[in-house]
């Protein structure tokens, strides 16, 4: 975990990446409905990813987005998933309670959670971000949905107390009982600005492609966890 340790020294991606927080809050939420039918065949396991703009695919074309070189990884591997779309641009921890139940409008197996980069943009108090967080994990633990916890490191002009009890939120949750925990989403490609787009924050196509490799390691260990719905 060095390579998290360097992360707020020097140029690193936070630092550069100020000028991109209009851009990252300004995209809004889409208007809640009803959600569309998803036909999934028999056995075919159900992957809600619940995120942000990180796992949105913002500023990337959609075959080179987060879910789509996800399913295309676990493909390879011997995989059939389908992807349940719950990643929107902007939000925060709140934002992913709010819409939770619409999300899993047609159910789900298993689920990624990766919220928290708005909140700590936009100085969430770190007790209201576990408060909603830890709403999401028991809702869906209510449903036997097992769940990969993604976590994030608060920016560093907002202070180290705030970066600890914003880090101690993850750490706190991903200890939590069925739940694997992945300490930072954005491990091995923040310090690298070939692997970033030019806002300073994002994930380019290669970069997305590294966070897939580390994952997909726990993305195969929750899928093990889960029980696909029949019919």
């Amino acid at each position: 975990m060095a390579s998290i340790g360097r992360l707020y020294r020097g140029a690193g991606w936070w630092r550069k990446g100020w000028c991109g927080i209009a851009i990252l809050l300004a995209v809004a939420t889409p208007a809640l409905g009803t959600p569309p039918r998803i036909m999934v065949p028999a056995g075919v396991p159900r992957l809600l990813v619940l995120g942000d703009s990180l796992s949105a695919g913002y500023g990337l074309p959609h075959d080179q987005g987060f879910e789509v070189q996800l399913q295309q990884a676990l493909k390879a591997q011997g995989h059939d998933v389908s992807i349940i779309d719950g990643a929107v641009s902007g939000d925060t921890s709140a934002g992913g309670l709010a819409r939770l139940d619409w999300t899993l409008g047609d159910g789900a197996d298993a689920a990624i959670v990766e919220l928290g980069a708005n909140d700590g943009l936009r100085g969430v108090d770190p007790k209201d971000m576990e408060a909603n967080l830890t709403a999401i994990l028991d809702e869906l633990a209510a449903k036997h949905i097992p769940v990969l916890l993604t976590g994030m490191y608060a920016p560093p002009n907002l202070g180290p107390d705030y970066q600890k009890a914003f880090r101690t939120v993850f750490d706190t949750l991903g200890k939590r009982s069925g739940v694997l925990y992945d300490p930072f989403f954005l491990d091995g490609v923040a310090l690298h600005p070939d692997l970033i787009q030019a806002d300073g924050m994002h994930p380019n196509a290669e970069g997305v492609k590294r966070e897939v490799a580390r994952l997909l390691p726990l993305v195969e260990q929750l899928l093990a966890k889960a029980h696909p719905a029949r019919g």
